[in-house]
């Protein structure tokens, strides 16, 4: 009986210490995380790139029109927030799919963002534009796509040639990041500029590149095996 009290105890103390440290740790903020890939990336184009080895060390640059909840397990219909976009509605065809847009976001080198970058974005990805992607992985996920409009500086809209349900969650895709207007694809590759969380600095060697937060945390993202140090030169030099 003694040694099932002392047990007890025990576990008590364990989860006391847990239960104190646990908000000391959340509150940490800085540092560098490191992300390891077996392969680097041809760029960091999220649009021109066909794998998960730029979307991931990309993604956190760009933002999207909508996304799904990265604190659901499972991706649904139901789990797709808005991001760029405030909020959204089919009409009663569903064929026209607009986008009521945030305010006063801007691109990482301070231009505003508006419909025209959402309009742009696709028109590029429809090989509409006068701007050519290199390569457009995902042009097929757009063929249903006619046309986008825009009404004003904050609201566009998707209008499909036949009815298409699920055409948001395609949008919700990480692969559907929105493209400033005013950067033209070339430079998007070795220096894009995002509305995400991460600012892009630089790229120290050919596996490694790094963005800083915008609030002023820093992380370094290697982007194959190759050592620790490799991490540290990347918050060195960024």
């Amino acid at each position: 009986m003694r040694r099932h009290e002392h047990l007890i105890i025990a576990a008590a103390a364990l989860l006391s210490a847990f239960a104190a440290a646990g908000p000391a740790d959340a509150q940490k903020r800085g540092g560098v995380l490191k992300s390891y890939s077996i392969d680097s990336p041809a760029s960091m184009s999220i649009h021109e790139e066909a794998t998960v080895f730029a979307l991931r060390p990309a993604m956190a640059v760009f933002s999207n029109l909508v996304l799904y909840d990265q604190h659901v397990k499972q991706n649904s219909m139901q789990s797709i927030v808005p991001e760029l976009a405030k909020s959204w509605a089919w009409d009663e065809d569903g064929t026209r799919l607009t986008f009521k847009l945030h305010e006063g976001v801007k691109w990482h080198d301070g231009k505003p963002f508006t419909a025209a970058d959402v309009k742009c974005t696709w028109d590029l990805l429809q090989g509409k534009a006068s701007e050519k992607l290199r390569i457009n992985p995902r042009k097929a996920w757009y063929r249903n796509l006619d046309e986008v409009t825009t009404n004003g500086d904050y609201e566009a809209t998707f209008v499909l040639k036949r009815p298409q349900p699920a055409f948001l969650a395609l949008l919700a895709s990480g692969f559907s990041p929105v493209y400033p207007c005013h950067v033209p694809p070339r430079d998007m590759r070795q220096h894009p500029i995002g509305t995400g969380p991460f600012k892009f600095v630089g790229r120290t060697s050919r596996s490694n590149w790094c963005a800083t937060r915008i609030i002023g945390s820093r992380i370094a993202l290697t982007l194959t095996a190759s050592s620790i140090r490799s991490s540290r030169i990347c918050r060195q030099r960024c």
